[in-house]
This record gives structure tokens, C-alpha cells and sequence, in this order.
């Protein structure tokens, strides 16, 4: 069966007569009886009954009416589906964070305030290129076979964590050697930040003793405050300590910080959304003295 052969069909068994039929679809009377003719004998079966000037269904032709009416309204609704999709996605912004993902929500919930028809899709997926925004550490920045249209980075400190009954939490600062000894919490091994945290250790000439890890930053949050261990803690990523039973220590030695990247990619037929929101990011930034 041809799409237009079940178009023609449809409109015939809905006027039920082949004269004017053919005239609302401006076509020959002849076409149109050449294609319903050539339905039929493809199916093998009669689909109209002659009924004086008209024509009326037969029980062949009701069945394949009711199976085919869903089917081309369905394909009707196809084109103004991909319309409605092309808008929605233009204004959707898909965001890869891999890192400063507290900034990036207190931005988008400050954003959406006043641009309230943005969606926003985030993902955390190191080998994906299907971002609008991509945020990440430098040291890990693979350069990408597309174009780059705008980037701009900031310096994140990383603290040393530990409970406030700790002994090295009566300190302002401390030298990393100084936790050589002590129970870390962390971040499981496959994070962009726990292989940070480790070249740290290892600049410092020890190797952390892990007696915890997560792949999720609450657990390990909430693990150091039950005074399981002490642990790393990114200033931008994490967000600002809530917890009263964890206190912040600064490491002077080595300089513990990492620079992360934000970069956007034209990626749309219409980046607009994309530009704007990363506009406002930069912005964000900058008035947060990030």
C-alpha cells in the first residue's frame, strides 16, 4: 500500500461518493478510481459497494478504515511534533557538570527566577560530547573535535575537612604531611576529584589511608561528621559547610586548588537559550567573587 493510495481510500470512504472526493483532493475522477482499484486488487478484496450515484463501505473497507484512520493521524501529527520537539530543545540547555555543581545549581535556580520557560538537563558523563555547557576541571580537559564558541574559568580552594572534636581543627591552617596519619573519607576512585585529592597526597610523600569511600559527596559529607575520618572538601563544588560538627581547615602546603573550565558549544539551529544562560554564568561568577 502507497501513502497516497490509503489517503485517497480515506477520503472516499468518508464522502462515500468518488466525484466530489476527487475534486476536494484536486485530482482526475479517473486517478482516483485507478488507485482505489488498485488497493483492492492488492488486498485482494473489495472495499466499496456501489449505492446508486454513491458509494458505501464494504465490511473490508469499514475494517481497514478503523485500522488506518490511527495510523495517518498519527503521520499528520508527525510534522508539528518535530516542530513543538525543535522549539522545546531550543529551549533546553543540556549542562555536563563535572565539577562546581553547587554553583551551577544556586545559578540555575537564581536564572529560572526570571526565565521561567528554560529547561535545564544535567548530566555528569566525562566522555559525552551531547552538552550545550560543559563544566569541568582543567587538568582533565580533553580538547573536543568541535568548536568551542566561549570559555572562561575559576580557581576552586579544596579544605581539609575533618570533625570539630579533631585535634588538627583547633588549627587555621595546615600542612598536609600533617594528616599523613589520619582516616580519610573520599570520594570514590573513578571521580575527577578523588585523583586530584590523591596527586595532592602524593606530592605531600604519603599515600591516604581510605578507610571509606562513595560515589556520593552527601555520604561522604555525612561520614566525616560522624568523626569516621577527615576528608577533602572543594570549596565551589560542595558549597559552604552546614554542618556544625565539621569544621574547614586551609592547606598551605602543597597549594591545594584546581582551575575549572566552563566552555560553551554551539550546538543548536538557534543558541540563543545557550548563550544567554552562559552569559549569565560568567556574570554569576564573577558578582559571587568566584
Amino acid at each position: 500500500m502507497e501513502l497516497n493510495q490509503i489517503r485517497y481510500f480515506l477520503a472516499a470512504a468518508q464522502n462515500e461518493h468518488i466525484t466530489r472526493t476527487a475534486d476536494k483532493l484536486h485530482i482526475a475522477q479517473p486517478a482516483l478510481t485507478k488507485s482505489i482499484h488498485r488497493l483492492e486488487e492488492e488486498l485482494g478484496v473489495p472495499l466499496f459497494l456501489s449505492k446508486g450515484r454513491n458509494i458505501v463501505l464494504s465490511e473490508y473497507g469499514k475494517y481497514l478504515m478503523k485500522r488506518l484512520t490511527p495510523v495517518i493521524e498519527e503521520l499528520d501529527r508527525i510534522p508539528e511534533d518535530l516542530t513543538t520537539m525543535a522549539r522545546l530543545e531550543d529551549r533546553t540547555i543540556h549542562l555536563n557538570v563535572l565539577a562546581a555543581s553547587t554553583i551551577i545549581t544556586n545559578a540555575i535556580i537564581e536564572y529560572n527566577r526570571t526565565h521561567k520557560d528554560i529547561n535545564f538537563c544535567l548530566m555528569q558523563n566525562a566522555e559525552s560530547d551531547l552538552y550545550d555547557i560543559c563544566i569541568t576541571t582543567s587538568s582533565f580537559y580533553r580538547i573536543p573535535d568541535f568548536k568551542i564558541e566561549d570559555e572562561f574559568k575559576i580557581t576552586e580552594k579544596i579544605f581539609l575537612a575533618v570533625p570539630v572534636s579533631h585535634y588538627l581543627a583547633q588549627k587555621e591552617s595546615v600542612e598536609l604531611t600533617d594528616a599523613a596519619n589520619e582516616r580519610f573519607i573520599s570520594i570514590m576512585g573513578s571521580r575527577q576529584f578523588r585523583w586530584i585529592c590523591d596527586s595532592f597526597c602524593e606530592q605531600s610523600g604519603f599515600k591516604p589511608n581510605i578507610i571509606f569511600e562513595s560515589d556520593n559527596p552527601a555520604t561522604v559529607k555525612k561520614m566525616i561528621g560522624a568523626r569516621m575520618g577527615i576528608g577533602f572538601w572543594p570549596e565551589y563544588t560542595w558549597g559552604s559547610l552546614k554542618d556544625s560538627s565539621v569544621k574547614l581547615i586551609e592547606i598551605s602546603s602543597p597549594v591545594c586548588q584546581r582551575d575549572i573550565l566552563f566552555n560553551y558549544r554551539p550546538n543548536k539551529v538557534d543558541n540563543t537559550s545557550v548563550k544567554s544562560f552562559f552569559s549569565f554564568l560568567r556574570k554569576y561568577c564573577a558578582r559571587k567573587g568566584l
